[in-house]
């Protein structure tokens, strides 16, 4: 029986014995009590995923971007002092997804490397086997109910909860737990597995949502959406990409719920700190612009000017100077008659 087995083996003999089990169904999982913190990063890879879970010196990565983001990857890891992955995590075998996790493997020892297949026809996916076999390890298969800790980080499995041919729906959906503070990430699962999910009776409710399949109308349904119920949430997406991500009906239902967003294409890396009981959010880059404007708000009255450039934005344009070298107009004739010039990007 491999390190995953055995733990997640313990584990479930000691909740049984506390009458706390950590299945779907059974309500939400008990950690015990938080020590130190537990930090999510989510790392800005563009048009992929890929986060990073470091507590009580252990540490978990979740899916890591596509191939080309190997390097930025693995130098985000060692900015963090990471010296092994303790878990690795493909969600499911797209390239966005598993690319990226072959150049952390074959930098990093890892402890346990999971996926949800073994096999699956794509040189991203390959060299990512490629690395773990090379490790002396072997792709681990995870069951909804399987348990184990990073730190004292709870983390349970909840999904896929069926088969799926669609790859997006085999996903695997994990439940972080620390302390009273809860995490879900969800891959890119899509509505029929959430639907499922669902029916499974898995405890969702959270605090911090990763945003399905990078904000994209196949995912965050509105009844998954109200029974995970979350206070934040995070879409990894690239900006102005092909795809049309995140789609304004995914941001509508999370404006509905009443959601603060963040969002990599707009304030690059994401890290929540939790203390097991309050959570604080750092961005890369533009901390307090909107992210989720409604669309009057999106027609904002007030731009923000380069000081050294001279030219104006949008208050949520990607491209703001530092607060430092900013300056307000009330309206985007002011700004002109400035002297200044529109943004190119944000298009004022």
């Amino acid at each position: 029986m491999n390190r995953f087995g055995k733990l997640s083996l313990a584990l479930s003999l000691v909740l049984a014995l506390t009458g706390c089990g950590l299945s779907g169904g059974a309500g939400r999982p008990d950690p015990g009590p938080a020590e130190g913190t537990l930090e999510v990063h989510y790392i800005d890879v563009g048009q992929a995923d890929s986060a990073l879970l470091l507590c009580g010196g252990e540490s978990m990565l979740i899916d890591g971007g596509n191939v080309a983001d190997s390097d930025l990857v693995v130098a985000y890891l060692a900015d963090q002092g990471v010296e092994e992955l303790d878990y690795v995590v493909c969600t499911h075998a797209h390239e966005d997804h598993v690319g990226g996790l072959a150049g952390a493997l074959s930098q990093y020892p890892a402890g346990e490397v999971l996926s949800p297949v073994t096999e699956y026809d794509s040189q991203a996916f390959g060299n990512f086997l490629k690395y773990t076999q090379e490790q002396g390890l072997s792709l681990t298969v995870p069951e909804p109910g399987d348990t184990w800790t990073v730190g004292t980080a709870a983390v349970t499995v909840l999904g896929p909860v069926q088969d799926y041919d669609d790859t997006n729906n085999t996903s695997i959906v994990l439940r972080v737990d620390f302390g009273e503070t809860s995490f879900l990430f969800t891959g890119d699962m899509e509505r029929s597995a959430e639907e499922d999910l669902l029916e499974s009776g898995a405890w969702l409710e959270a605090d911090v949502l990763k945003v399905g399949h990078h904000g994209s109308d196949t995912s965050t349904s509105y009844p998954f959406l109200r029974e995970v119920d979350p206070d934040y949430a995070v879409i990894s997406v690239g900006e102005n990409n092909d795809y049309g991500h995140p789609s304004e009906d995914t941001l509508s239902r999370l404006r509905d719920d009443d959601v603060t967003v963040y969002r990599t294409d707009l304030q690059g890396d994401v890290v929540c700190t939790s203390d097991g009981t309050s959570l604080t959010f750092t961005v890369e880059r533009n901390d307090g612009i909107q992210t989720n404007p409604t669309e009057d708000e999106s027609q904002p009255g007030t731009y923000i000017g380069n000081l050294n450039s001279h030219v104006f934005h949008r208050p949520d344009c990607s491209g703001l100077p530092a607060e430092q070298n900013q300056v307000a107009f009330s309206s985007r004739e002011e700004a002109v008659a400035a002297g200044y010039t529109p943004c190119g990007r944000c298009d004022p």
